[in-house]
């Protein structure tokens, strides 16, 4: 590039980020704090209901399920809590139905990230109701819709654009996953990773200071963490345990793929009945109910099962009871529309998986597997590969693991991207009539000038638009052209010297064109420049 182009593109920067940052920043550190005190007392909301429903006593701290005295009658809990849900869904809120995240999605999509007041309200309810009946289901689904809720509701009342609401829905999203796992940097990059569809510091640094202060005070309401300690493990594993981890990469993507395709079957199972909506989670929490008589510890969220599987605690028969049982019920369940969250019964199923291949990979450490299988399962069923590895890193602190789950993750997602069109996440979105893309590129519009697409202009042509002040100049990108293009309504502008205001040319809405015309070159066209340079030089 010439000096004087280098000069002329002094106005442009890396990114287009403003000083109104810095006001919707100081708005997500409010909601960070606010999303901390909501997942806490959705914490204790869930204990009471679990102590109520299962030991028929008034506390709040978390306890699990499985220690109960029911007997065969907790086969009833389970419908009892899913038979409220499903009056909550029918006569308050149909949104509070599912695990959380896909119901984000969809208000930040298609309803300009505007979340109604009685969903941050019904929705922590229902899903307190739900795991405190025994779902197994984790509580961080419904606590990122609450949090994103509560951020909706205070952007609400402020004049802000629909991307500035977004950004604060997904700070209280990112804030509320935070506080209830000690994850800051997991939760940041889950919201980039599902919830933003951007990579700009307009969204990402309120995001992330809304995690950071729902981290903060988490230490003060909840304290420190890590939620799940483990065995100090290697800092290397030799090629032996990293092609292990090849296979159980390869193992999650499967389970994954099964997961998935299993809620979903389960859902179009009951969209066959011929009865109304709000009785089919009466039918899961059967299903629940069933597999909590025979297997005690598929109830719940189930923390403590997983703690059990990353210490190697775990008997062999637990681990294909969680296998077997746990995700059976999770599937039908969530397929019937009740209320509740995905991550922990991942990870709790990601951890048997491990514990079984545990007993024929190369020993690592004491929870190896079932770590590297919790972020692989992680990575596969909810495409996020980022979040996966990062997660389960501040989950444990285990910083070493690292590598290992890098390379896991990555086969993980690998196969699934390549067997399954769409992830239990977006699938949801789909059936309701709607395409969500997850790939983020630099749009070619950002990075090719007028200067380089521009025609001579025809004698006269440009006077018209030159009288009304409407101009492009040749070091602007193409981004800026259309943009004034879609403002004023004129699709055809002339090209002039930022320096002199001497017409260059003219650029058109067909020109546009040259800009994707390139990249579908770039992407199509095959070459081998290193053969014919050879040739060449021969």
């Amino acid at each position: 590039m010439t000096r004087q182009h280098a000069s002329r593109l002094d106005h442009l920067g890396d990114f287009t980020t403003s000083p109104r940052v810095i006001p919707i920043s100081l708005l997500a550190v409010v909601i960070g704090l606010v999303a901390a005190l909501v997942a806490a007392a959705l914490l204790k909301l869930i204990g009471l209901c679990t102590n109520i429903f299962f030991f028929q006593r008034f506390d709040t701290a978390l306890v699990s399920p499985a220690g109960h005295h029911l007997g065969p009658f907790v086969v009833l809990v389970p419908v009892a809590g899913a038979l409220i849900i499903g009056l909550m869904a029918r006569y308050g809120s149909e949104r509070i139905r599912g695990h959380g995240i896909p119901e984000a999605i969809e208000a930040i999509l298609m309803n300009a990230s505007r979340v109604e007041p009685k969903v941050a309200l019904l929705k922590p309810l229902s899903s307190a109701i739900s795991i405190g009946s025994g779902g197994p289901f984790g509580a961080e689904g419904p606590i990122i819709m609450t949090g994103g809720a509560f951020g909706s509701l205070m952007a609400q009342f402020f004049h802000l654009t629909s991307a500035e609401r977004k950004t604060l829905l997904v700070a209280g999203a990112a804030a509320g996953m935070s506080a209830t796992f000690a994850a800051p940097v997991a939760s940041v990059m889950l919201a980039v990773e599902l919830l933003l569809f951007e990579w700009k510091p307009r969204s990402l640094i309120p995001v992330a200071l809304a995690s950071v202060a729902a981290a903060a005070a988490r230490r003060q309401i909840l304290g420190l963490g890590p939620i799940f300690p483990v065995p100090a493990h290697a800092t290397y594993i030799g090629a032996a345990g990293l092609l292990g981890c090849v296979v159980v990469g390869l193992l999650a993507g499967i389970l994954s793929a099964l997961l998935t395709a299993a809620v979903y079957a389960s859902e179009d199972a009951f969209a066959k009945l011929p009865i109304h909506w709000m009785w089919w989670p009466a039918i899961g929490g059967l299903a629940i109910g069933i597999g909590g008589l025979l297997f005690p510890q598929a109830l719940g969220v189930g923390y403590d099962v997983i703690a059990g599987l990353l210490q190697d605690q775990m008997s062999t028969r637990v681990i294909v009871g969680v296998l077997i049982v746990k995700s059976t019920i999770w599937a039908v369940s969530l397929g019937s529309g009740t209320s509740g969250g995905v991550l922990a019964p991942l990870l709790m199923m990601g951890g048997a998986l491990g514990g079984l291949e545990a007993h024929v990979l190369p020993f690592e450490g004491a929870g190896f597997w079932p770590l590297i299988s919790m972020g692989a399962i992680l990575g596969g069923t909810m495409r996020s590969p980022l979040t996966g590895v990062i997660f389960a890193v501040e989950l444990t602190h285990d910083v070493t693991v690292m590598l290992p789950l890098l390379l896991a993750v990555a086969i993980a997602h690998g196969f699934t991207v390549l067997t399954l069109r769409r992830s239990i996440l977006t699938e949801k979105i789909s059936r309701r009539g709607y395409h969500l893309s997850r790939e983020y590129s630099v749009d070619p519009l950002e990075i090719i000038f007028a200067r380089e697409v521009m025609r001579a202009p025809k004698p006269g042509a440009a006077d018209e638009t030159l009288v009304r002040g409407v101009v492009a100049y040749d070091d602007e990108p193409l981004r800026v052209v259309v943009f004034r293009m879609a403002e004023t309504g004129v699709i055809e502008l002339p090209v002039v010297s930022r320096s002199d205001e001497r017409v260059l040319g003219v650029i058109a809405l067909a020109d546009l064109l040259t800009a994707r015309t390139r990249i579908l070159d770039a992407e199509r066209r095959r070459e081998r420049l290193l053969g014919a340079w050879l040739r060449r030089a021969g």
